[in-house]
């Protein structure tokens, strides 16, 4: 299994974990159980998908369910704040940014991974100019 602790990604899911586990026993009583619940667990899932994806090779498609996920989790955040659960506006500011921040990283992560061809071959074929260089390119 890859290291993970040093990704900044990883420590931004982390930290999220953590603060809205803090948050959250904050909330009402009516939203502690259910939104409250939800967001805790859509945090830990955000958490799961980066070391998950991580430890694999092929990263891009864990990398757009985390995408996904960390949307997921930007809504719920939102609905939260609508709802009145969190206790001060400037704890909503703090998990959104953290979130966001999240799906930035993910999204310079999946281009990266994206751009790999994996082979020399594949890229080369891909554009014109790469298959006349490699036409052109000494033997």
């Amino acid at each position: 299994m890859a290291n993970t602790e040093h990704l900044p990604i990883f420590k931004r899911a982390y930290d999220l974990c953590l603060y809205l586990d803090q948050v959250v026993r904050g909330f009402p009583r009516y939203h502690k159980h259910g939104l409250g619940a939800d967001l805790r667990d859509c945090a830990r899932t955000v958490l799961r998908l980066v070391v998950r994806a991580n430890s694999r090779r092929e990263r891009v498609e864990t990398l757009l369910e985390l995408r996904e996920t960390v949307e997921e989790l930007k809504v719920l955040l939102r609905l939260a704040c609508d709802a009145k659960a969190f206790p001060k506006v400037s704890s909503f500011e703090h998990a959104v940014t953290l979130a966001v921040d999240i799906a930035r990283q993910n999204e310079g992560w999946l281009r990266s991974q994206q751009a790999r061809p994996g082979d020399g071959e594949r890229q080369a074929a891909a554009s014109p100019a790469g298959a006349a260089g490699a036409a052109n390119a000494p033997a």
